[in-house]
């Protein structure tokens, strides 16, 4: 690794300890909670699954798995379906 991107690197890691942890707590947490979907309107829950396929369909909506994605844009949340 380049000598300058390793000491930005280090940098960034050190300084973002602090709440790098507490959100790794976070996801912990929410992790042994299970999936939320069962909260979710039925409108929310269509737009987190429509582009699946239909076995992930049905695993998501009984769920059994978890539905991770990045979300590039509030646009591309909103076109899902």
């Amino acid at each position: 690794m380049h000598s300058v991107v390793e000491v930005v690197t280090d940098r960034i890691v050190k300084r973002s300890l602090p709440t790098r942890q507490a959100y790794l707590r976070r996801i912990k947490s929410a992790a042994d909670e299970g999936p939320s979907r069962s909260r979710l309107s039925c409108s929310n829950l269509a737009h987190g699954i429509a582009a699946c396929g239909a076995t992930e369909k049905e695993q998501l909506a009984n769920g059994v798995t978890s539905n991770v994605g990045i979300v590039t844009a509030y646009n591309d949340m909103l076109s899902a379906h």
